[in-house]
């Protein structure tokens, strides 16, 4: 149950409430702006390697290579205070050329500008006025060969700085450190062919890599360059994957740039080289409140461009910035916001197992919502996110429990006798997963142990942006590495649905997150109805069990023979024989996996074996899974123990119907 206040908690047991849900439109998807890329600049450079960065007096520093038939010189250009009115189209040769990548950072004022040349001179161009000025280049070290298709570099906080470089399948870090360069030091992984990395100093070197595996499949990975925060210092941690393509497709992986303006967004391109090949930009974006050695993405997204050398990116105060030689975008990365609390005529909000739906209807009659999407109604779309706040006001005044989140799907104007309204119909996380669709295959724990079920349920739920936590967890949810394959195409729902029966955990959805429970029969109430907080209504059944019997059948690699167990409700099979159900999962090589896996199907047989349900003046912090308990004496109830299963919230101020329905489970 979410917490809520002592004076809310009073107000929805009094026996006259008044009510109070607030409802706003957002620019959000799962808690994280969505970004509204506007093009400011369409020029005919040549696409080629190209880096940008914004120093502290928000200038636009970008500096591009030409081509080998140019003679693949460096140019920079500053935009003082960049707005749709700057040209775009000024550059400054750098008296550089025969350079083979190049890269940009900054720090306060100051700018850096790294390149490696032919010769294989690694040289780095310095300012200290926020890129008005430039120094005499300086040669810092050499690279082993020229075959460098990945450069990246950010500063620490304290002026140090670290540059990373990708020559062929190596990948080497040479730091800055109290006004000394150190000695180049190469990373400790095997892999092919590296063709991009981007680093972001966050307590660490947080770094986003494109490259081939030694099997020469195409990676994206994250990888972290430890400075003590979440990895020692001067060391690496594991390559994580978040997206795979085979080496005998027609997907590849290339040119990697990140910057974190508020979670950690990436671009990189993939390339197709089959029937009508393209290069195109993707980007993704970490999950809110995740660490970046969470390695949680989401699904890379295609962006509306053809570019080989792909999208550098930075940001500065409102702002996030999108640069390629010939281009230049923007978009707000504020969050926007419109309350349509004093406009809703009714409201409908189910929140069950596996699904969430919500209805809202507002007033339309001066036009107000005519046209959604536009003007002042920009945030009101397709798309936008919606987050209901069930309330009452008491004497601290409005009162809300936040936490419930919607996607808008779909709308409708209505009108009729004088009355018009604009029906916004909503879903929430279950809709997001039931939509996403696995681009590549995905497999894990083939020989060993690499990913437990709840790393991989935080995954899958990753790749539509949603963060999962824990409410209460078992041991099996931590310490069962499944050999788990996703396919091209496998659904979302499909994919968690698989999952969670493996264990006896269950998952809801509220808002930006989605919550392990373990349902265990000894769980506590969490709150109490029929005496203090009335009961209006309620219905309350049993029934059998849909299955009593569960027969697991596995196998034990080392003996080479099945496990097989029997799991029995001996109280049920007395009252209706057996109900049997067979599964088989070769994952299960003993005897107490097979039987912790039986447990978990009857225990979810006898939860939902007893329904009902009650009607109730809303708890504006009540959950799904919460253990409550009953006081109903018409049908002969004392503190009886129930599990919520279902919620349906009904508002609507014109009649003065304020309720909730609670579907009732066993615990």
């Amino acid at each position: 149950m979410r917490s809520l206040s002592s004076t809310l908690l009073t107000a929805q047991k009094e026996a006259s409430r008044v009510p109070y849900v607030r409802v706003e439109a957002k620019n959000k998807t799962a808690g994280i702006v969505r970004l509204n890329w506007t093009r400011l600049y369409t020029g005919s450079e040549a696409d080629y390697f190209h880096a940008v960065t914004i120093p502290d007096d928000g200038s636009l520093i970008r500096v591009r290579l030409t081509p080998r038939v140019d003679s693949r010189k460096l140019y920079r250009q500053r935009v003082a205070n960049p707005s749709p009115e700057s040209d775009f189209s000024q550059w400054t040769y750098c008296n550089q050329y025969n350079a083979v990548i190049v890269t940009c950072c900054s720090l306060g004022a100051e700018v850096s500008i790294f390149w490696i040349k032919s010769d294989q001179g690694i040289y780095r161009l310095k300012s200290t006025d926020s890129g008005v000025t430039f120094g005499s280049p300086e040669l810092i070290d050499y690279s082993p060969t020229t075959a460098i298709y990945g450069i990246a570099a950010d500063y620490k906080p304290n002026g140090d700085l670290a540059l990373f470089f990708a020559d062929q399948t190596t990948l080497y870090v040479k730091k800055y450190v109290s006004g000394n360069w150190q000695n180049k030091v190469a990373w400790d992984k095997t892999t092919g062919d590296l063709s991009g990395v981007a680093a972001v100093y966050d307590g660490d070197w947080n770094l986003f890599i494109t490259g081939k595996d030694s099997e020469g499949n195409f990676k994206l990975w994250s990888l972290v360059y430890g400075d003590g925060h979440d990895i020692a210092a001067g060391t690496w941690s594991e390559l994580k994957q978040f997206a795979s393509a085979s080496s005998d497709g027609n997907f590849e992986y290339h040119r990697a740039f990140m910057d974190k303006p508020d979670v950690y967004r990436c671009f990189f391109t993939e390339r197709f080289t089959g029937t009508k090949a393209y290069n195109r930009p993707f980007w993704s974006h970490s999950v809110l409140d995740t660490n970046f050695i969470d390695n949680l993405w989401h699904e890379p997204v295609p962006f509306n461009l053809s570019s080989e050398y792909g999208l550098a990116i930075a940001h500065h105060g409102n702002y996030c910035w999108l640069s390629n030689p010939s281009g230049v975008w923007r978009a707000k990365l504020t969050e926007e916001s419109l309350d349509l609390t004093a406009n809703v005529l009714s409201l409908r909000q189910e929140l069950t197992k596996e699904e969430g739906r919500l209805i809202v209807e507002l007033n339309n009659s001066h036009g107000q919502y005519a046209s959604p999407g536009e003007g002042e109604l920009e945030v009101l779309d397709i798309g936008c996110q919606l987050e209901v706040s069930p309330g009452y006001i008491t004497s601290q005044g409005n009162e809300i429990s936040s936490g419930l989140a919607f996607w808008v799907d779909a709308y409708e104007h209505t009108s009729s006798g004088g009355k018009a309204s604009l029906i916004l119909y909503a879903s929430d996380g279950w809709n997001l997963i039931e939509n996403w669709r696995a681009r590549h295959q995905f497999r894990w724990n083939k020989g060993s142990d690499e990913m437990c079920v709840k790393a991989l349920l935080a995954f899958v739920l990753a790749r539509v942006g949603i963060k999962l936590e824990v409410k209460s967890q078992s041991s099996v949810i931590t310490s069962y590495y499944p050999d788990f394959t996703i396919h091209p195409n496998n659904k979302g729902d499909m994919v968690i649905r698989k999952l969670v029966s493996f264990i006896p955990d269950v998952v809801f959805i509220e808002g930006n997150k989605a919550y392990i429970v373990n349902p265990c029969p000894s769980d506590n109430s969490v709150y109490s109805y029929g005496l203090a907080h009335p009961v209006f209504e309620g219905g309350y059944r049993r029934r059998a069990w849909e299955l009593n019997r569960v027969q697991v059948e596995g196998y034990d690699p080392v003996n080479g023979e099945p496990v097989v167990v029997d799991s029995f409700s001996w109280t049920q099979i007395t009252r209706l024989y057996d109900r049997l159900s067979q599964l088989e999962d070769r994952n299960i090589d003993s005897v107490s996996k097979a039987e912790q896996r039986g447990e978990a199907y009857l225990r979810q047989a006898e939860i939902e074996s007893a329904s009902g349900a009650i009607r109730i003046p809303p708890n504006c912090g009540q959950q799904l899974y919460d253990v409550i308990d009953i006081t109903d004496s018409r049908a002969g109830l004392s503190d009886e123990k129930k599990r919520v299963l279902g919620l349906i919230l009904l508002y609507n101020p014109r009649h003065g119907e304020y309720e909730e329905r609670l579907l009732l489970g066993a615990v």
